[in-house]
């Protein structure tokens, strides 16, 4: 090989090279670019879902915006806010102050055991009783099954004091009262369900409305506060007050569970 075309060859690789580390100096360059991008992007769309997150977690929920809702309430209502629900004989002389919360297991066993006979003695004139709907356990165990039972049993006033009764009742029977830990109240489907075995309220468009529309969403949470607020240091469910005073098992703080406890403390109560 001349000296002249070894010249040449080492000049042309020379300028191979070059070529080449420019090309690789622009997809170095491209790569780094990408990369900074990609970076910038993930940090956009972590900073757009924290924000996102902050903005849900500072949005009223449901029951808050609730609260601030116009009041509706049902019929078959009285008092402060409509929230004073009274059944039976208006020929009664005595009313018995009852509060409940749906989801209480206690107020479920109360109701299968002694429920009947405080249907049968109210409905013969013996006494009246004021139902006071309470929603603790919701704060307590979290959900929103208490409130939302209390809106369906507002609706099932709206049809009838009967109505209310019976769906009562039915969702604290031992085929639909779940645990208290599980907070089925909370669907409106299940609640529906529910109803459809109670015969005024069987397949009845406008419970169904009020129930899925939420009607008296804000009623449940005024008709709670009567719970929330008593004067006579009711601070659990089932509680019951005649003239200001609780009824109790005897020798016990704790209202009565059985026929036999709840006669005997309702006889001494309507004689004073």
């Amino acid at each position: 090989m001349s000296k002249r075309n070894s010249q040449q060859a080492k000049s042309a690789a020379r300028e191979r090279l070059r070529i080449e580390r420019e090309r690789q100096a622009k997809k170095d360059k491209a790569k780094r670019t990408a990369i900074v991008a990609s970076s910038i992007v993930g940090v956009l769309a972590i900073a757009g879902v924290a924000s996102y997150l902050v903005i849900q977690g500072n949005k009223p929920s449901h029951w808050d915006a609730a609260a601030d809702d116009a009041l509706v309430a049902p019929k078959n209502t009285s008092g402060k806010n409509n929230t004073t629900v009274v059944l039976g004989k208006d020929s009664a002389k005595k009313t018995i102050i009852a509060y409940e919360d749906s989801r209480c297991p206690v107020c479920a066993s109360f109701e299968q055991t002694v429920g009947p006979t405080v249907k049968k003695d109210m409905d013969a004139g013996k006494y009246k009783i004021q139902y006071v709907g309470a929603t603790f356990l919701d704060n307590n165990l979290q959900g929103e099954g208490s409130k939302n039972a209390l809106s369906a049993l507002g609706a099932a006033l709206n049809v009838s004091k009967d109505a209310f009764w019976d769906y009562k009742e039915a969702l604290y029977s031992t085929k639909w009262h779940p645990e208290e830990t599980t907070d089925k109240f909370k669907d409106d489907s299940y609640l529906i369900k529910v109803a459809n075995t109670v015969p005024e309220l069987k397949d009845s468009k406008t419970f169904q409305k009020d129930v899925k529309d939420g009607t008296f969403d804000k009623w449940a949470l005024e008709m709670s506060k009567n719970f929330d607020d008593n004067k006579y240091g009711v601070q659990g469910t089932p509680s019951f007050v005649v003239d200001g005073k609780k009824l109790t098992s005897p020798g016990s703080d704790n209202a009565p569970s059985t026929v036999a406890d709840w006669n005997t403390a309702v006889d001494n109560a309507l004689k004073g």
